[in-house]
C-alpha cells in the first residue's frame, strides 16, 4: 500500500497557471515592475485569495458546515478501545457438553413451556379429543422440523415424509402423521382471546416468544473486533400487516429483520423485527441511524460495517462517542460531501480522491466510467491505496472483507432451513428462529470443542443430524403405539432396547453398591471386636469370608459373625 496526496499538486497547479498567465501578460505589455511598484503585489495577493477561495469551494461540504482537507496532516490518530475476549462467554462454556446442550441454551426450557402452554390451550378449543402435548413431544416436533431441513425436505408434503416408500424412517418412528399435523395445527404462542394492544400490537401473536428468544442471543457470545449491520428478509407471501417488498432479495416478499452479526463467525448477535410504521405516527427520520444505535447498544471498541442505507455523518459521530468506529458506503445526496469528490468527469479510471477531517476520512473511487463509489470511515486515517491490480483504497478493501456477514448468515440458514409452507406468519418466524438457533449453537459448540469432527467438510451437517436425533430420541423410547413399517419399527425397538439395557445396567450397579455397603458394615463391626494381641484367621465354617479374629470359647476354632452363636451361662455349662 502507498499513501497518496492531491492537495499539494492541486495548489501548485493553480499557482503555476496563475503565474504563467501573469508572466505572459507582463511580457505582452512590455511593462517592467520595480520593487516599489504596488500593482503586482496587489494582483498576486488577489490571485492567491482567488486560489484559496476556489480550493475552499471545492473542499467545503455542500451544507457549508465541514471544511475537508485533501491531506491527513491534521487528522487525529485512531486508537481502538479494548473489547471482551471474542467467542463463547464463560456462562455458555460451562454449560455446553454436547451438541444438543448448545441448542438448549438458545431454545431454553422456559421457551418450550410457553409454547406448550398456549398450544394445549388452542388444542382444547379447536381439536376434538385433543391430548395435551408434553415438553418431550414438543421437542420431538422441533427435531423433526430440523431433520426435514437437513434432508432438504422443507418443500415436501407431510404425507410424503411419512410414506413407507418415499418417506424418512425417523418421522414415522417418532410420532404418527396425524399427531404431527395436530401439533402443527394447534401450535400457538399467545392467547388470542386475551391479547391486548389492538392494531398497534402487530407482533402480538409471537411477541413474548420473540422477545425472550432474541434477548438470549447476546448472553452466550462476545463478538470480535469487526461486526456488520444489515437487513434480512424471511420469505413469506401470506397475509401480514408489516410484510415488506425488497426487489434485490431473492424472495422479494417477506418479513424484514435488522441483524447484527460477528464478521468472523456470522453469529447472529442481535436481531430486531421491523413491524412497519404505525398508522398514527409520522414519517420516521434517520431510521437507519436509530436501528444501528439500537443494535449496537452495550458494545464498545468494535468497528461497524454497513451499507449506504445506514451510513451517515451524525451516526459516525454518535458511534465515535460510544468508542466505536464506522466503515460504510455513502449516497451522493449527503449534504456533508465536498464537490471535489462528486465531480468525476475528468477523473481517470481506478483513481481515488481522499478527503479528511479531524476524526473521519472520505474516499471517492472510480472503478469504471461514470461510476463513483463513496465511502466514509472513522477508522482509517491515511490515504492508502493498492499498488497493483485495480488500485482500490484500503477503506474499500476492509469494507469488502466485512460487509457480507449477514448475507453469510442467510446463506448457511438457507442451506438446511426447516421452513415449511404455511399461511401463518408467526409459524414462518418460528422456522427462522429454529434456523438461527441451530447455526448459533453450532458456532458455540465448535468454539468450545474444537476437536469435534475436525477436518471434515460437512461438519455442520453432522451437527444438525446429532441435534435432531437427540431431540426425537426420548419420544421414540416412550412410544406406546409402534409404527407399521418394518424399518421404523426396528428403529423404535432398537431405541427402546437400548433404554432397557441402560435400566438393567443401572439396577446392577445399584445392587453392587448395596452389597459393597453391607460388606463395609460387617468389616466395621469386626474391627470393633478386634484385639491387637490376636492374629486374623480363616473361619472354620466358611471359606468365602474375610479373615477374622474371633474364636470359639469351647474348641478355640476361628468363627465369623454368621456362624457365631450367643449363649447364656447356664446353657454354656450344659
Amino acid at each position: 500500500m502507498k499513501p497518496t496526496s492531491n492537495s499539494d499538486e492541486d495548489v501548485a497547479a493553480v499557482l503555476q497557471s496563475s503565474e504563467s498567465e501573469k508572466d505572459s501578460t507582463s511580457n505582452e505589455e512590455g511593462e517592467e515592475f520595480l520593487p516599489g511598484n504596488e500593482e503586482p503585489c496587489s494582483s498576486s495577493e488577489e490571485e492567491k485569495e482567488e486560489v484559496k477561495m476556489e480550493l475552499d469551494s471545492q473542499w467545503r461540504s455542500k451544507n457549508g458546515e465541514i471544511l475537508w482537507c485533501p491531506t491527513h496532516e491534521e487528522t487525529l490518530p485512531y486508537f481502538p478501545s479494548s473489547i471482551l475476549t471474542p467467542g463463547p462467554t464463560h456462562y455458555a462454556t460451562a454449560r455446553i457438553s454436547s451438541p444438543v446442550s448448545a441448542f438448549d441454551l438458545l431454545f431454553a426450557e422456559d421457551l418450550m413451556q410457553l409454547v406448550r402452554h398456549f398450544t394445549n390451550l388452542q388444542g382444547k378449543r379447536s381439536i376434538k379429543d385433543w391430548k395435551d402435548v408434553e415438553e418431550e413431544e414438543l421437542r420431538a416436533y422441533m427435531g423433526l422440523l430440523i431433520l426435514a431441513g437437513l434432508y432438504r425436505s422443507q418443500h415436501e408434503s407431510t404425507i410424503s415424509l411419512w410414506d413407507g416408500v418415499t418417506g424418512r424412517v425417523f418421522f414415522s418412528a417418532t410420532m404418527s402423521q396425524k399427531r404431527f399435523q395436530q401439533i402443527n395445527q394447534a401450535l400457538r404462542f399467545d392467547d388470542r382471546l386475551s391479547r391486548s394492544g389492538g392494531r398497534e400490537n402487530k407482533l402480538g401473536p409471537i411477541k413474548d416468544l420473540w422477545s425472550k428468544w432474541s434477548s438470549r442471543l447476546p448472553k452466550f457470545f462476545n463478538p470480535g473486533r469487526d461486526i456488520c449491520v444489515d437487513e434480512q428478509l424471511v420469505p413469506f407471501r401470506g397475509r401480514c400487516s408489516f410484510k415488506q417488498y425488497m426487489r434485490l432479495k431473492p424472495a422479494k416478499y417477506g418479513l424484514k429483520i435488522w441483524a447484527l452479526c460477528d464478521v468472523k463467525t456470522a453469529y447472529a448477535w442481535r436481531l430486531q423485527l421491523y413491524t412497519g410504521r404505525s398508522e398514527t405516527a409520522k414519517r420516521q427520520v434517520s431510521q437507519g441511524m436509530q436501528v444501528v444505535l439500537d443494535l449496537t447498544d452495550g458494545l464498545k471498541g468494535h468497528t461497524v460495517t454497513m451499507d449506504n442505507f445506514f451510513t451517515s455523518f451524525p451516526l459516525a459521530e454518535e458511534l465515535r462517542k460510544r468508542k466505536m468506529a464506522l466503515v460504510g458506503t455513502l449516497r451522493i445526496n449527503k449534504p456533508e460531501l465536498p464537490p471535489q469528490l462528486l465531480n468525476i468527469q475528468r477523473r481517470e479510471l481506478m483513481s481515488s480522491v481522499f478527503a479528511f477531517s479531524h476524526n473521519a476520512a472520505l474516499v471517492s473511487y472510480v472503478p469504471k466510467k461514470s461510476r463513483n463509489v463513496l465511502l466514509l470511515s472513522t477508522k482509517h486515517r491515511e490515504p492508502q491505496v493498492e499498488i497493483s491490480g485495480k488500485k482500490k483504497p484500503q477503506i474499500i478493501l476492509d469494507y469488502n472483507k466485512c460487509k457480507g456477514a449477514v448475507d453469510h448468515l442467510d446463506q448457511v440458514c438457507g442451506n438446511y432451513s426447516c421452513r415449511r409452507r404455511t399461511r401463518r406468519w408467526p409459524m414462518c418466524l418460528l422456522y427462522h428462529m429454529l434456523d438461527v438457533s441451530c447455526y448459533n449453537a453450532f458456532v458455540l459448540f465448535t468454539a468450545v470443542d474444537t476437536e469435534w469432527n475436525r477436518g471434515k467438510g460437512h461438519i455442520r451437517r453432522l451437527y444438525i443430524d446429532q441435534v435432531g436425533r437427540a431431540l426425537i430420541t426420548p419420544t421414540m423410547m416412550k412410544r406406546n403405539y409402534l409404527p407399521r413399517t418394518s424399518f421404523a419399527l426396528s428403529l423404535v425397538l432398537q431405541a427402546q432396547g437400548r433404554e432397557q439395557q441402560k435400566q438393567a445396567k443401572e439396577e446392577e450397579q445399584q445392587e453392587e453398591e448395596e452389597e459393597q455397603q453391607e460388606e463395609e458394615e460387617e468389616q466395621q463391626q469386626e474391627e470393633e471386636w478386634e484385639s491387637p494381641s490376636k492374629k486374623r484367621k480363616q473361619c472354620a465354617s466358611c471359606t468365602q469370608r474375610k479373615r477374622i479374629i474371633t474364636n470359639c470359647n469351647r474348641c478355640g476354632a476361628p468363627v465369623c459373625k454368621i456362624h457365631l452363636k450367643t449363649l447364656c451361662g447356664l446353657c454354656y455349662k450344659k
